[in-house]
């Protein structure tokens, strides 16, 4: 399975970066700081060009995302890391969706993938739980299911109204995130898959999702397969996550489940993710949204920014500098040189110096 992408083969990988909104633009900032850090004596090296995208950009003269983006990305670009969208000046949300889902669904990003990894034991609300014990990866599909905006709303505001919303689930669709989900597992040597859906209610899509499910684990002889309807995934996650290593859902249960398994790790301000198509430009981005009531505080926490980043460089093929990433991140937790929400003093810039000195100090 491909991993990275080949927009640049050779020489200085292009890095489109979209901060976004809010603390997006904070925590990207000290993403890009470690980054330089860990790519500076590197035979690789990494040029970011910045795109203005976001409410501000909106408010000002309508822009979310321009008709020619998604080719120049193409093109251009290797991978794009991205901070957050969301303000409340734009109610609607109307750029969020244009940008995200927009990218999301024009570069055919398919695969959600969430890493759920405990890095202190001191930081999950589980009761008698170590670091060995939540250690887990969530493969989302990213591009159908209910997110895909098919639907309506029929007399509007009035006692009678009707909403419909669509859930699309293809043969494509399904199998190639679930054959994905049994690949990853494969190539990082994880010896279990548990495909979730709730089949026994929703009989026509989610059926598709059991039968292809029940095919494809058939070809991975050397992988324990499991099914659990969602509702028993969520409690079994929360009673024993230690039993799962690779989880693999659709859009929507994948997006509540990603953040369930966050919450068990330490919160969002630690969950990365990485929005992905194998071989072609890719988006990562930090989960926790644009936060807009510490927006500007110096308050943010950058790990989560980080560790995407970290993941951005392991589809980049490089490796060793995102483990350096990891490494830097797990020690300033352990250490707490980290923001208040992990139990540290600093601020967003000081704990992204301290992790930036301390990639340039540990190279790997």
């Amino acid at each position: 399975m491909p991993s990275h992408s080949s927009a640049n083969a050779s020489g200085p990988k292009q890095i489109a970066v979209i901060p976004g909104d809010g603390i997006g633009t904070e925590v990207i900032r000290e993403a890009i700081k470690v980054l330089k850090a860990a790519t500076s004596g590197g035979p690789t090296k990494l040029n970011f060009t910045e795109f203005d995208w976001g409410a501000e950009r909106y408010l000002r003269d309508g822009t979310t995302l321009p008709p020619d983006a998604v080719q120049i990305f193409r093109s251009d670009f290797d991978a794009i890391l991205f901070g957050a969208v969301g303000d409340p000046r734009v109610p609607s949300n109307k750029h969020a969706a244009d940008i995200l889902l927009g990218l999301r669904a024009k570069l055919d990003l398919y695969v959600n993938l969430r890493p759920v990894e405990l890095i202190d034991a001191a930081l999950t609300p589980l009761r008698d739980r170590d670091t060995r014990d939540i250690n887990f990866v969530v493969i989302r599909e990213n591009t159908e299911g209910l997110y895909v905006g098919m639907g309506g709303q029929f007399q509007r505001g009035t006692p009678h109204e009707v909403a419909v919303q669509e859930d699309v689930n293809t043969r494509r669709g399904v199998e190639r995130i679930i054959r994905y989900a049994f690949e990853y597992a494969r190539e990082h040597r994880l010896d279990r898959v548990c495909m979730s859906d709730k089949s026994n209610a929703l009989t026509f899509g989610h059926e598709l999702w059991h039968r292809v499910f029940l095919q494809v684990k058939d070809e991975y002889h050397d992988i324990e397969s499991r099914h659990l309807y969602i509702d028993t995934l969520a409690m079994e996650v929360v009673r024993d996550p230690a039993q799962f290593r690779v989880i693999v859902t659709c859009n929507l249960f994948g997006d509540i489940l990603s953040d369930l398994g966050a919450q068990l790790a330490g919160g969002l301000g630690l969950a990365p993710s990485g929005n992905i198509h194998p071989g072609r430009i890719s988006l990562f981005e930090p989960v926790h949204g644009s936060a807009p009531t510490i927006a500007g505080k110096n308050l943010a926490n950058p790990c989560g920014a980080v560790l995407a980043s970290a993941m951005m460089l392991d589809h980049l093929d490089l490796k060793p500098q995102a483990e350096a990433l990891r490494k830097a991140v797990r020690t300033a937790v352990r250490e707490r040189h980290t923001t208040a929400d992990l139990g540290g003093k600093l601020g967003t810039r000081e704990a992204g110096d301290w992790l930036a000195n301390y990639v340039t100090k540990n190279p790997l």
